[in-house]
């Protein structure tokens, strides 16, 4: 079989690889700069989404033809598993809604994907019913100003899962001088819940992990003050926890005064500041899906700490994720609120010109 002759790359693909390699250095810069900004994840999204179509170019331009039939099935597994997902969306919601129904508390913040779901359901029936009973021009200005506004929406709610993920691949030099540990609330008052547990495990194995590594020992500051239902602050409840498993009493303090993430930064930084260490290194420890705001919030509160993430059971990370971005998304709700009446004024606009121009 004769072999079949190679096929020069079209000189005008080595120019379009400048596109992402631009996005990319882009990205690297910011995201070396600061890692804890939402806009980071529309750097890291240009570079993607023009590093692929280049990408995909370039393959064909090879004529190489178990590559190129190679990465189009990959391609196509691809979108089959986006299509489904995308079709069946309703369906997974509710599905997670009622394992998270059997196994956690019925509180509002455990019903996110319950609520999602039934309104992505009912969204197509919601349209239809604009549609019959109003007047057509107020119809299409609801329906183009409520797409306009969830595309909106969905647009930094993309950006902060891309940012989500890339903040989990953040892994801090074992030459921290602190490890804080946030706190997330007590069983019966008094008792380290599971999830808790986990957290203070995963800065325990930091701890252990830099002794090994380097020899240097870090202060673990368990940081979480007292609720109404608490029997005790859930830092003397988290401290006692980590001496109960080995942590040598002079490496831990409780911090007792905090009642939520700002203040658990606020006052770890506090601990920090009252020794006197010179350009002091310090990490915080949390839930995987809580590690990007966390973060946020340090630097709310001038604590210069990278995040590291605990593990955290599938089944409650919808809801966590959702609870997470809401969170993130109220933390600029002016820019929101005013990026919204903008859109709602806009979709006014197209819809008259669409009413006066377009024959309707």
């Amino acid at each position: 079989m004769s072999q079949q002759p190679w096929v020069p790359i079209p000189a005008v693909l080595y120019w379009l690889w400048l596109i992402p390699i631009f996005f990319g250095i882009s990205f690297a810069l910011v995201y070396h700069r600061e890692k804890r900004r939402l806009s980071n994840g529309i750097w890291f999204n240009l570079f993607l989404y023009t590093f692929l179509p280049v990408l995909a170019m370039t393959i064909l331009g090879t004529d190489n033809h178990p590559l190129i039939i190679g990465s189009v099935a990959i391609f196509v597994v691809f979108l089959t598993v986006v299509g489904i997902t995308f079709a069946l969306q309703a369906l997974l919601l509710l599905w997670n809604a009622w394992i998270v129904w059997k196994r956690e508390s019925h509180s509002l913040a455990n019903m996110l994907t319950l609520v999602l779901g039934i309104a992505v359901l009912l969204l197509p029936f919601f349209a239809n019913w604009l549609t019959e009973h109003i007047p057509p021009v107020a119809a299409s200005y609801i329906i183009l100003a409520s797409n306009m506004i969830l595309f909106y929406v969905l647009f930094w709610f993309y950006n902060y899962l891309t940012m989500l993920v890339l903040y989990q691949f953040n892994h801090p030099k074992y030459n921290q001088d602190y490890i804080i540990v946030l706190g997330a609330g007590l069983l019966n008052g008094d008792q380290v819940s599971p999830l808790l547990a986990q957290r203070i495990d995963r800065g325990l194995a930091f701890y252990y992990k830099q002794i090994r590594k380097t020899g240097k020992i870090a202060k673990m500051i368990f940081s979480g003050g007292q609720g109404g239902d608490e029997k005790l602050p859930e830092g003397t409840a988290m401290l006692n926890y980590a001496l109960g498993v080995g942590l040598p009493k002079d490496d831990g303090v409780a911090e007792m005064e905090s009642v939520n993430t700002y203040q658990n930064m606020l006052y770890s930084k506090k601990i920090i500041e009252k020794e006197n260490i010179e350009n002091p290194k310090a990490i915080f420890v949390t839930n995987g899906y809580h590690t990007f705001r966390a973060g946020m919030v340090a630097k709310q509160a001038g604590l210069k700490a990278d995040g590291i993430g605990a593990h955290t059971a599938k089944f409650f990370l919808p809801n966590a994720i959702i609870r997470e971005y809401i969170a993130i998304f109220m933390r600029n709700k002016y820019w929101h609120a005013a990026a919204i009446v903008l859109i709602a004024i806009l979709s006014g606009v197209l819809t008259w010109f669409d009413y006066r121009y377009g024959g309707k």
